[in-house]
């Protein structure tokens, strides 16, 4: 199991690239892979083998119109563990809480 952060975008497109981008957070969320998108990246759990064709559609959907196409892949693989796209961030939450409540801040 992995957890990949991806950003995909056509370049010379002009300023916005929203409906190109929007088309690919579509096609993973079409997936039914947990994945989440924030406004720098997509991320997406699951092992390599499954994931990797999800990013390579939403890549070509961003290429389609014909436009040269820009790609960043992050990846954390961890065998053996699931449910991380949002556990890594629970952890570092929860280390957040404790230690307001250690120094008495909100």
């Amino acid at each position: 199991m992995a957890v990949f952060a991806f950003s995909v975008a056509p370049l010379g497109a002009g300023e916005s690239v929203a409906d190109s981008v929007a088309e690919a957070v579509r096609i993973v969320r079409e997936s039914g892979l947990p994945n989440r998108t924030t406004a720098m990246f997509t991320e997406i759990e699951g092992d390599w083998d499954v994931v990797m064709p999800v990013i390579q559609r939403a890549t070509e959907a961003v290429g389609a119109g014909g436009h040269r196409v820009s790609l960043v892949i992050k990846a954390d693989i961890r065998p053996g563990r699931s449910g991380e796209l949002t556990g890594k961030v629970e952890r570092v939450e929860e280390r957040l809480a404790a230690e307001s409540e250690e120094t008495g801040h909100a």
